[in-house]
């Protein structure tokens, strides 16, 4: 474990936890620009920015026990790093505690959704990229890879990807393509038809949500690895957490790369988010 500042809130020790968050600083996968390694200490030190009480929800967050591990080991090889994930997270998982993961690039998805040893989860992705390749540059548990390693473990009917707008010629070409609606599709006809169409979609019951950065247009969150314009509203990543409600067992916040965002905007985002989440969790199970 890395010490640090714990996320705002974030008094609980684990046994009395309710949620549990993580930071996984990795981001060696990066390919375009690094840095998200620095994710989890600016998400943290957004979270102070904001109100205990989430006046939309009549939920005040200091009735949730939140515990806040700190970061994992950070590691060169994603395999590393795998193993490190999968033995600091997998315990709260397998405690049916509700898990937070910060990254760090998309790649610490991989031992997280690996960690629900009975693949009963369904995981909706918010993405520029369908990120489905087998390898990318060489490397399988890149990045790039995130739905592809997923579809494999939870079956290619259990992973849905919304907001995309960026595809390679590979992935077009699959057999077995991973399912999306594209950033194109919710703009016309939005996000609430498209979270349904994910929700209706998936054979699993309870829902993993995994939001890449970039899957938000670069003009509200300029900061992360691989930007792509023409992206989703910030709006849209908060409807999808309240429409999957219940359902939801997990969160995952990942690419937010602070050196790429000098104004600091993207991690009082993605901090935003994080509290949206525990939120929801706490207006649908700890009533």
């Amino acid at each position: 474990m890395v010490p640090g500042l714990s996320f705002a809130d974030a008094e609980s020790d684990y046994n009395d936890a309710d949620v549990c968050i993580y930071g996984i600083p990795y981001d060696h996968t990066a390919c375009f620009r690094a840095g998200a390694r620095e994710g989890p200490a600016a998400i943290r030190h957004c979270s102070y920015n904001f109100e205990q009480t989430h006046f939309e929800h009549g939920l005040n967050q200091s009735r949730l026990n939140v515990f806040d591990y700190g970061d994992c080991d950070d590691f060169i090889l994603p395999e590393d790093m795998i193993n490190e994930v999968k033995f600091v997270m997998s315990p709260a998982i397998e405690d049916k505690k509700f898990t937070i993961a910060i990254g760090g690039d998309h790649s610490g998805n991989i031992p997280i959704i690996q960690c629900f040893k009975n693949k009963d989860v369904a995981m909706i992705s918010v993405d520029a990229h369908l990120d489905s390749r087998d390898t990318y540059m060489g490397v399988k548990n890149s990045h790039a890879c995130v739905t592809r390693r997923a579809s494999e473990y939870l079956g290619i009917d259990n992973v849905f990807v919304l907001g995309v707008r960026s595809i390679s010629q590979e992935e077009l070409g699959a057999k077995d393509q991973v399912p999306y609606i594209d950033a194109y599709q919710i703009h016309d006809n939005g996000m609430e038809w498209a979270v349904k169409q994910a929700m209706d979609t998936v054979k699993n019951e309870r829902i993993y949500i995994t939001v890449d950065i970039d899957g938000i247009d670069p003009a509200f969150a300029p900061g992360t690895g691989t930007p792509e314009p023409f992206g989703l509203h910030p709006l849209d990543v908060k409807k999808l957490i309240n429409m999957v409600g219940d359902r939801l067992v997990g969160f995952d916040i990942m690419e937010v790369c602070p050196p790429a965002d000098p104004t600091g905007v993207t991690p009082i985002l993605a901090a935003r988010y994080i509290k949206e989440v525990i939120a929801v969790y706490g207006k649908n199970f700890k009533r």
